[in-house]
Order: C-alpha cells, then structure tokens, then sequence
C-alpha cells in the first residue's frame, strides 16, 4: 500500500505484516550499502583478508559503512557462541 514520498521524492510503501519492525519501506534504495547483499558482501571480502579500504573501493561505499557492518557482524556472532561450563 502507498504510503507518501520521500524527502528525495522515492515513492514509500506501508508495510502490511503487523509483525514488521519497521512500518514503512522503499522499493529501491539510494544508497547502495543499505542492501542485504552488500553486508554479505563486505563479510565475505573481510574474511578473504582484504583491508578496509579495499572493501570499500570496491563496493564504492564508505569505509565507515564496512567497519561498522563488521563491528555489529562480530557482536552478533560472539552472541550465538555461549560456552557453557558444567
């Protein structure tokens, strides 16, 4: 369902799902690092060893964008390993 215009002038959709965090979303995104495949992909670079800036020249995004997608990618990981003593 519609749901207005952006401040860029992006058409935005109300989402229907009741169980959705957010309320509202667009179909296309301006900036390209917001997308799920990018944060897969500054993962995946990270893992093959590349460098931050590298990653970032290469996805044509900030640096700033890829040190916090792998901050938060490596909170979330140290979440789910628990080591549980007996």
């Amino acid at each position: 369902m519609k749901s207005g215009r952006s401040a860029e002038d992006t058409q935005r959709y109300r989402c229907q799902n009741p169980d959705c965090n957010t309320k509202t979303f667009m179909l296309d995104t301006r900036y390209k690092a917001c997308e799920p495949s990018v944060k897969e992909q500054i993962v995946d670079i990270a893992i093959n060893g590349s460098g931050i800036r590298d990653t970032a020249r290469v996805l044509k995004i900030d640096k700033n964008t890829v040190i916090n997608t792998l901050k938060k990618n490596r909170a979330a990981s140290s979440k789910s390993i628990q080591i549980f003593s007996p």
